[in-house]
């Protein structure tokens, strides 16, 4: 191998490192302040792409799940999503809430605003207090914008795949490096950029949902108390909705600090 070939490969070596550690981002769009974090996001998404989808994706929902005909679960819910609702401000968005006639143990938010929550995670909360830490932790992902930035990590990842390849061209030589291209890639951009977001996305989501029942009249303390329920489930093996979030005792820890710190208790 000549030095000038010996070189260019090490530098194909270290683009393909630097997307790896973050060091070397792709240049897609940019970065836009998020005031109810606090920080800035990496939006490579625009608002009217993600309300197109997650329109087909309510849709879909209300076609594939049963919705729950009790009216009194209904107005449960909506009593207490629209008050978390208008203490978050978030209130441009077309904001529906529907339960579903399951027993599963969860709840999920759309970025326009669709919510939807399971009879089974109605069926164990004790007051509507224990509603609102849901809902506020699910408006808490609309106000964060955390659909939007996920995706725009997931397109920013896949950049980078695409660069990498061009970098590396047809060189038969590169083939060598494979295995350090699978692990820059495996460790670097899957796990050191999209996963820890995952993780501060729901502690995000936490803060913001605490703030929410706060400002809606909610106790705090029985978001404490609902999420220790949870983490009961959990350990019992009887739920699937915390497999990915933070640890039940870090998430919880987080929370009584962010109350302590806020004067809610």
């Amino acid at each position: 191998m000549s030095s000038n070939e010996l070189k260019n490969l090490m530098q194909r070596r270290e683009v393909i490192m630097g997307l790896a550690a973050g060091s070397i981002v792709p240049m897609l769009g940019g970065c836009a302040d998020n005031a109810a974090l606090g920080r800035s996001q990496l939006m490579l998404v625009s608002d009217g792409q993600l309300a197109q989808l997650s329109d087909q994706a309510w849709r879909d929902s209300l076609q594939r799940e049963r919705v729950l005909r009790d009216p009194s679960y209904q107005r449960r819910l909506n009593r207490v999503g629209q008050r978390v609702v208008d203490a978050s401000g978030q209130t441009d968005k077309d904001w529906e809430f529907v339960v579903f006639d399951s027993d599963t143990i969860n709840a999920w938010v759309l970025p326009n605003g669709k919510v939807g929550f399971y009879k089974g995670i109605l069926d164990i909360m004790e007051s509507d207090d224990q509603i609102a830490t849901v809902m506020g932790h699910e408006v808490g992902h609309v106000a964060g914008r955390h659909s939007a930035e996920r995706a725009s990590q997931q397109i920013a990842a896949q950049m980078g795949v695409s660069l990498i390849t061009s970098a590396l061209g047809s060189n038969q030589q590169t083939a060598a490096y494979n295995d350090d291209i699978g692990a820059a890639l495996g460790m670097g951009v899957t796990l050191g950029v999209i996963l820890p977001y995952s993780r501060q996305h729901e502690y995000e989501a936490d803060r913001l949902g605490v703030d929410y029942m706060v400002q809606g009249n909610y106790n705090p303390r029985q978001a404490i108390d609902f999420w220790q329920n949870m983490s009961d489930l959990h350990q019992g093996g009887r739920l699937e909705f915390m497999s990915t979030h933070p640890s039940d005792d870090n998430r919880i820890a987080a929370m009584r600090s962010h109350m302590t710190a806020r004067g809610y208790v």
